[in-house]
C-alpha cells in the first residue's frame, strides 16, 4: 500500500469554527443539506443559520451551485497547504495518495451532507454539472501538486481517471468508520495502481515555494 506516514489529520479542526463571512455561509449550508437534503435547502435558510442578512449571502455566492464551488476551493486551499517536501524515492501516486487522504481528512467533518449530495446531485442536472466540473478542476490540482502533468489529451485522460479512482474510493470512505480509514486507504490505493501508468512525472519540478493557487 502506498505510505501513509506524515499525513496530517486535516478535518475538524480545518472546518470547524467559521472564519469569515464566506466559511459561515458554506458550513451553513452543508449543515442544511445534511438534515434537509439538497432540494430542501433554500438560499434564504443558509442565510438564517449563518445568522447572515441574505443580501450579505447574496454579494458572496449567487447561487447553491456557487456555494458548492466556494466548498470545493476551500478544500483544495487546506489540502494544498503546508505540502510536505517530496521524498527522494517517492513515485508520483505515492504523492498523489497522500494528497487525497489529505482531502478525505478535509471532508471528514460534512462527512452526511456529502451522502446527501451523492444521493441527490445526480436528479438535478445543473448542480450535478456544475459539481462535476468543479471536482475534476480539483483533481487538476491534486495532479499538478504530485507533479503530474495535467495539459494535453494524456494530461486529460490522467485528469479523469483520478477523478474516478477519488470517486470510487469516496464510496468506500461515506462507510468507513474507522479511526485511521485504513479501508479507505486501501480502496483507493487499489484504485491508484490501476491507472498508474498515466502518472508521468513532469520534467521539471515546481518549487514548493510557489503558490499553488490562483
Amino acid at each position: 500500500m502506498a505510505k501513509a506516514s506524515g499525513r496530517r489529520r486535516r478535518g475538524q479542526e480545518d472546518l470547524g469554527a467559521p472564519r469569515s463571512d464566506s466559511d459561515r455561509i458554506i458550513d451553513a449550508a452543508f449543515g442544511l443539506i445534511a438534515t434537509e437534503g439538497w432540494r430542501g435547502t433554500s438560499l434564504a435558510g443558509i442565510a438564517t443559520a449563518a445568522q447572515l442578512p441574505i443580501l450579505q449571502v447574496y454579494r458572496i455566492f449567487r447561487s447553491k451551485q456557487a456555494i458548492l464551488a466556494g466548498f470545493f476551493r476551500r478544500v483544495d486551499e487546506i489540502v494544498l497547504t503546508e505540502l510536505p517536501a517530496p521524498e527522494a524515492d517517492e513515485r508520483p501516486r505515492d504523492r498523489l495518495f497522500d494528497l487525497l487522504m489529505r482531502r478525505f481528512d478535509a471532508l471528514q467533518a460534512h462527512k452526511p451532507a456529502l451522502e446527501v449530495l451523492r444521493r441527490e446531485l445526480p436528479g438535478d442536472p445543473i448542480a450535478g454539472l456544475c459539481a462535476g466540473a468543479g471536482l475534476l478542476r480539483s483533481m487538476r490540482w491534486m495532479l499538478e501538486a504530485a507533479d503530474i502533468p495535467t495539459s494535453g489529451i494524456r494530461g486529460a485522460f490522467a485528469t479523469r481517471l483520478a477523478c474516478a479512482a477519488y470517486l470510487s474510493a469516496m464510496r468506500t470512505w461515506l462507510r468507513d468508520d474507522s479511526p485511521d480509514l485504513a479501508r479507505t486507504m486501501a480502496a483507493l490505493d487499489a484504485r491508484l495502481r490501476r491507472i498508474e501508468g498515466w502518472f508521468r512525472p513532469a520534467r521539471t519540478t515546481r518549487s514548493r515555494d510557489e503558490p499553488l493557487l490562483a
